[in-house]
Parts: structure tokens; sequence; C-alpha cells
């Protein structure tokens, strides 16, 4: 019989521990990953002299860029610079907007990245997807997914809080996510993956009902591995599928209409609890709720800063944000009084 197999997109090398940043370069001298030793480095403007002390004399300062945004324009100049100097792999060091630049960097300029988490906001760790900002606005962008993976935890425990409750709740916002692709093969055929679908919901699981502290090692280090394997499963997928529903639409809502109020994956979270609420699923609310509550991560409009009606604008504005997508949202397709009576009945829930 003919044996079918298909290729993936992964990481070589993945490495999750305090300490991390300091043994990079032992990675690096991997002919895998760095076949002459021309290394550049991108890392995020709070972190630089801290992390180029670790890392010692075996960095070169002229191969080093700072990154104080992430917009289009400041990854288009990076890889731009990439191009005019003799360098065979971009190394990423910061949290998740410096390691969205190095991605869209690195693959416009047709080299391998190297991924230095040093925060866990959300899963684009190891995803092949970059978010960046133009103006006003942001945007996804396929990128190639990094050739290798480093989370050095005695940074991340030192990161803001908000950080690490933004990771909790896009990480959990994937059992949404998966729901919704079930979903849309129920009703459309939509195709589905089902090797995807379960590292996404795998990695979700693995939190939603563990009751560690937030900042301990057994955490981190189960935070750390989910998120990667939630990038991976979008990399299995070819699309943000496995991790972006009816959750991800909302967020980019509240986005447009409401930017700065909370983080992405805090609103994801509100999300997430509203859209298991339509689905009438009240065991999955209160157990989400509890995981999201045990780490300080909003479940009421109120904790992001927004209001009912605020809320409810940006629900009825959500399918807008993804019209190629089909969600609980799309399938309900509820007029504004009714989405004003569910998400009441979302906070009686909670």
């Amino acid at each position: 019989m003919p044996l079918l197999a298909r290729m993936l997109p992964t990481p070589l090398h993945v490495d999750v521990r305090s300490g991390a940043i300091a043994d990079l370069m032992h990675l690096l001298g991997d002919r895998r990953i760095s076949n002459e030793g021309h290394i550049a480095l991108t890392i995020g403007s709070g972190l630089g002299d801290e992390v180029l002390e670790l890392l010692g004399d075996s960095i070169d300062p002229q191969q080093v860029f700072t990154v104080s945004d992430d917009s289009i324009d400041t990854a288009m100049s990076l890889a731009d610079d990439l191009r005019r100097r003799p360098v065979d792999v971009l190394v990423g060091i910061g949290g998740g907007r410096t390691l969205d630049v190095a991605k869209y960097a690195a693959t416009r300029a047709g080299l391998p990245m190297v991924a230095v988490a040093t925060s866990l906001a959300h899963d684009g760790v190891a995803s092949p997807v970059s978010v960046l900002s133009a103006g006003d606005t942001r945007g996804s962008f396929g990128v190639a997914t990094p050739i290798a993976v480093v989370v050095d935890l005695a940074f991340v425990r030192r990161s803001p809080a908000r950080f690490l409750r933004a990771g909790i709740g896009d990480l959990v916002s994937n059992l949404s996510a998966v729901a919704d692709w079930r979903l849309g093969n129920e009703v459309q055929g939509e195709p589905i993956d089902g090797l995807a679908m379960a590292l996404a919901s795998t990695a979700a699981e693995s939190i939603v009902d563990q009751r560690e502290p937030t900042r301990s090692d057994a955490f981190l280090h189960t935070l750390a591995q989910s998120l990667i394997l939630s990038g991976t499963a979008m990399a299995v997928a070819g699309t943000s599928r496995p991790c972006s529903g009816a959750c991800h639409e909302i967020s980019h809502a509240i986005d447009q209409l409401y930017p700065g109020r909370a983080t992405h994956g805090e609103q994801v979270a509100v999300g997430t609890m509203f859209a298991f609420a339509l689905r009438e699923d009240g065991a999955a609310v209160r157990r989400i709720g509890a995981c999201l509550r045990h780490h300080g991560v909003a479940t009421t409009p109120a904790e992001l800063g927004l209001t009912d009606d605020e809320l409810v604008k940006a629900i009825m504005a959500a399918p807008h944000t993804r019209p190629d997508r089909f969600t609980i949202l799309e399938h309900l397709a509820l007029d504004e009084a009714e989405i004003a009576r569910r998400v009441r009945a979302m906070s009686d829930l909670v």
C-alpha cells in the first residue's frame, strides 16, 4: 500500500527554560541554523543592554537592530537592511511585537529566523503569522515558521502581568476557535484539519483546569509549550483557523471601534466567553471563566474598559472584520436587541 505523508513546517529546535538566552550562541553554532556564522540580532527597545551583556562579545554590535514599533514600514526597512549585509540568520529577541517584525523581515529577506521570547502575550512565537500595524489599522501577514524557538522563563517571569494575562486569554480562545471550525464544517462543508484541531485543543486544555500560581515554574513552562503548540497548529493548517474564530472577530472589532482599551488576549478571552454563551454552553462558560479569574484575566466587558453597549456594538461589527470566516456569529446572525440580551445573560453565567 502507498504511504501518504505531508511535510510540516515546524521548528528544528525548541528550548523552554530559565537562562536560555545565555546559551543562545551554542544553538547558533549548529550549522543547520547558521551556515557561516553571520548572525543579525533584532531586539526590543526595553531589553537591549541586558541581552547584549548576556551574549557578551559573540555578537557584532554592527549587526544588532533595535525595534521600536511593530509597523509594516519598520519590518520592511529591516528586511532591506538585512539584504545589504552578509547575514545567514536573523535572531529576534523580545516580546510578540519584536518577534512579529523579525519574522516578517526575515521572510521578506529570505532568511531563517530564530524566535527568542521574553514574554508570552500571544501564540505568535512559533506561528506562521506576523501581526503588524499600518497607520491606525493592524493586519495579519503570512510568514515562514521560525527555524528555532527559545523561551527564557527568567525573562517571562519578570514581564508585566498584563502580558501573561494576554497569553492565557489567547490560548484559551482556541476552544472557541475549534468549535467554530467544526461548525463551519457541519453547516457549510468547510474542510477541517484534524491534526491542527488536536494541537490547538490540546494546547488550550493543558491550562484550562490548571490552578498553579501564574508565575510558577510549572505554569509558565506549560503556558510556553502550549503557545508553541498553538502556533504549530496554525502552521499545520496553513491558516489561523484553529486558533481564531468568533472570539478574534470580536477582538478585531473592539480594536477598530475602541482602540487601546485592553490587550488582544484579554479581548479574545471575553469573546470566547460570549461565543460559548451563544452556544448556551453554561458549563464551558463557567469552566473557562474559572481559569481566567484564577489568573486575573478579564471575563466581563467592564474588565476590558467597555460598557455592555460598547461590547454589543463590537459584536455587531465583528463579522465584517473577517467576511471569509464562518463562526457562531454568522450562523446565528442575531439582531442588536438579542445580542444585548445575550451579553447580559453571559454576565449572569460568569
